[in-house]
Formats: C-alpha cells, structure tokens, sequence
C-alpha cells in the first residue's frame, strides 16, 4: 500500500536495430498569390465622448479633509504600534536585569 507503483516502459512494437529508409520529400512549386491591401484600423472615438470630472469647492474640500483624516488615522495607528514596540523592548530589558541580578546573588551566597 505505502510503496510507490513504477510505471512499465511499454515495449516497442518492432525491434530497434530494424532501420528504416528516410522518406523522399519532393520539392514544390511556389505559386505567387494576389497582393492583399493592408486593412486599416477603425478610428478611436473622440475624447469629447467622455465624461469630465468637474471639481467644485465643496467637492475638491471633501476631497482635502478625507485625505487628511485618513493621514491622520494611519498616522495614529503607526504611532501606537511603535510604542508598543518600545514599551515591550523596555519591560525586556528590565526583565533581563531582574534576572541577571538573581542571578548574581545566588551564585555570592554558594
């Protein structure tokens, strides 16, 4: 169950010291064709057919104070990992210092 199946090579079906003769390749006549005329491609639509963006105060100032709220959140959250970060490396080394300390004074009192 657990040993991998080997697939057989299948045999071939005449021997391989058997040669056989190349086949004889005739040459062919080239026939000149019709001149095609290249197609043209169709014309893009204009520009004019597209919508425009139009900007007024009250949008373009929506625009200015979404983009700075969201400045200020990603702002927000940056800052708290980083101090999160450092109050972590802080109770480390405090820790470190601990446990060197009890360390010390076990091995003075042998």
């Amino acid at each position: 169950m657990f040993r991998p199946k080997l697939p057989t090579m299948p045999q071939p079906t005449q021997p391989t010291s058997i040669v056989t003769p190349p086949a004889v390749i005739e040459p062919t006549t080239i026939t000149p064709g019709t001149p095609t005329t290249p197609t043209t491609p169709a014309a893009p639509a204009p520009v004019a057919a597209r919508p425009t963006i139009q900007l007024t105060p009250g949008t373009a100032l929506a625009l200015v104070g979404g983009g700075t709220a969201v400045v200020l959140v990603v702002g927000a959250v940056l800052v708290s990992v980083l101090l999160a970060v450092a109050i972590t490396g802080a109770s480390v080394a405090v820790c470190a210092v601990v446990l060197r300390s009890l360390l010390a004074s076990g091995n003075r009192r042998r």
